[in-house]
This record gives C-alpha cells, structure tokens and sequence, in this order.
C-alpha cells in the first residue's frame, strides 16, 4: 500500500500534466493532406462525369440514321443550323456569308481540317445545303454530317 500512481489531478508533476498530447488548444502549424487529396479526387471525379455532358452547346434535333460513331482524336470544328435557319459556328452565332472567312481563321491544320455540319432534322434542307456548298467553296473537302444512331430496329 505504500506505492502508489500518482493522482492527475494537479500541477505539472509527473505524467498526469498538460503536456502531454503534445500542444492542446495551440495553433498546429502542420497541413493535414488526406482531406484535400480526398476532396481534390472528388472533383476531379465530378468534373471527368460532367465534362463530355457541357461539349454541345447548340441544342439541335439530329436526324437518326443506321450509321456508327466515327473515332476521333482531335476535336473537330462545328457548324450546327437550328431548325430556324439560324447557323453557329462552335457555339457562336455567324451569318451564312461569313462561315468561309470564319473557318480559315480558326482552322489549324488547313484546307485538311475536319468540318461537322450538324442540321437539325426540322431544318430547312436548303440552309444546310448552302452552309455545306460554302464551306465546299472556301476549298475544305473534309465535310461531314452529323446524326444520332437510330435505336431499335
């Protein structure tokens, strides 16, 4: 009965004082990394999920064909025609008469650039007819168009 633990309840003698956790209620001048990885990686995931969603900026009812997915490796240059008439180049919108000057400003491999006319179904079949002559007249040959895969038989 002599020996005993010695009582934590008092000064800083022995084990039982205020130091020993290391420095309580100081400031911690070490940056926890588990929690910003962990929220970096969340994003990161949010962003890869939502990014192929934000591509298309023109809303436009594509005709369904038979036809399959091309692979692409670079990102084409877009001209879209709402069903009102109304032609964008990317998502900008450009009067017909200028789509010829606009695409050699912006076109980065040339006359050998890849041009995607996307018309919407209700479009007038004669607007996209004279976007696609245009785009032919300013000297590119790579013009193709845009549909959605026909679902069921």
């Amino acid at each position: 009965m002599g020996m005993g633990a010695p009582s934590g309840g008092g000064g800083g003698g022995g084990r039982g004082g205020r130091r020993r956790g290391g420095h309580r209620g100081g400031a911690i001048s070490e940056i926890n990394v588990t929690p910003l990885v962990d929220v970096m990686l969340v994003l990161l995931i949010i962003f890869m999920v939502a990014a192929p969603m934000m591509t298309v900026g023109v809303p436009v009812d594509l005709p369904e064909t038979q036809a399959k997915a091309l692979n692409s490796e670079t990102q084409p240059i877009t001209i879209s025609v709402k069903n009102d008439g109304q032609v964008f180049l990317q998502e900008t919108p450009i009067p017909a008469e200028e789509i010829a000057a606009k695409l050699e400003a912006i076109a980065t491999t040339g006359y050998n650039e890849r041009i995607f006319v996307r018309g919407d179904a209700t479009a007038p079949y004669g607007v996209i007819a004279d976007v696609m002559a245009r785009i032919q007249g300013a000297g590119y040959k790579n013009i193709g168009l845009v549909t959605q895969e026909k679902k069921g038989p």
